[in-house]
């Protein structure tokens, strides 16, 4: 018996990297995976079936929310209903701020944010729709967020505010969806997906860590892969929540969180206000998300 027998879940992105570790993992738990990429979905998919589990394609730019629709159809066709998705697809355009085009901001903005609008807003639309009809049943949005959109990132000026939005998304999700049934919460993973293991002389530290550290791999998208599938099943008590996620390291974000205040009744003036922040430290330290070798 798996953590996740009965449940029908989407992946996105899950033709390689994270999300085929992801969709390869729920399957393994008992789940029915909806598989989705632009390609490499079917080799996902016949991966899963070879092993003894269930999962079918949808091809496609989750970005197209005609795509996000045919996600949800092709989960309650096949397999008769939909308990969680996980939007994972995505990709980098990395360049310094006054270097960035337009199509490298708007791309990436278009699969990281519109692509989980796309599939959220198909599956929620169902979910809502079940729920007035009187049939409750748990479930779970699993978004993919970074520690470029938590922290920040030079070079990464979409990608950071792409991956913020997505992590506002899950506590925004979960705040809407709540009396529906629906959890939402977001990962931010380090992984050595295909982008991260271009960046020169990486893919060597990784290697001469893993051997330091016992043969294990730190960085294998695989590590990543158990926190989604415990956010996925139904006995999660978590939403609205932030996790960060490498190798065997789990961790909770607190979010942002409200430091130092000062309150007063009227109106601040620029000299009285200079007064009281002058003596407030200009730098709130933050635990930030640490990569392990």
């Amino acid at each position: 018996m798996g953590k996740l027998d009965g449940r029908v879940a989407v992946v996105t992105g899950a033709g390689g990297g994270l999300g085929r570790e992801e969709a390869l993992l729920l399957a393994a738990e008992g789940a029915q995976v909806v598989v989705n990429d632009i390609k490499g979905a079917q080799n996902t998919v016949d991966d899963i079936t070879a092993a003894g589990g269930r999962a079918v394609a949808v091809e496609g730019s989750v970005s197209d929310l005609s795509v996000g629709e045919a996600m949800v159809e092709a989960a309650v066709q096949h397999f008769g209903d939909l308990h969680a998705i996980v939007n994972n697809a995505g990709f980098i355009r990395d360049a310094l701020l006054v270097k960035m085009t337009e199509e490298q901001f708007d791309s990436v903005l278009e699969v990281h944010l519109k692509g989980t609008f796309a599939l959220t807003r198909a599956a929620a639309t169902y979910w809502v729709g079940r729920a007035k009809a009187g049939e409750a049943a748990d479930r779970s949005i699993v978004n993919t967020t970074s520690g470029a959109g938590l922290h920040g990132n030079p070079g990464q000026f979409n990608y950071s505010a792409a991956k913020a939005g997505a992590a506002m998304m899950a506590v925004t999700a979960a705040i809407e969806l709540k009396k529906f049934g629906v959890r939402a919460n977001a990962i931010a993973p380090v992984a050595g997906t295909g982008p991260v293991l271009a960046t020169p002389g990486l893919g060597d530290m990784i290697a001469k860590a893993a051997e330091a550290n016992g043969g294990f791999d730190s960085f294998d998208p695989a590590n990543i892969a158990p926190l989604v599938g415990y956010l996925a099943g139904a006995d999660c008590p978590f939403t609205g929540q932030v996790f960060s996620v490498q190798g065997g390291h789990v961790g909770l974000y607190q979010g942002w969180s409200i430091e130092h205040e000062v309150d007063r009744k009227g109106r601040w003036t620029v000299e009285e206000l200079s007064a009281e922040l002058d003596a407030w430290p200009t730098r709130i330290k933050v635990n930030r998300q640490k990569v392990a070798l």
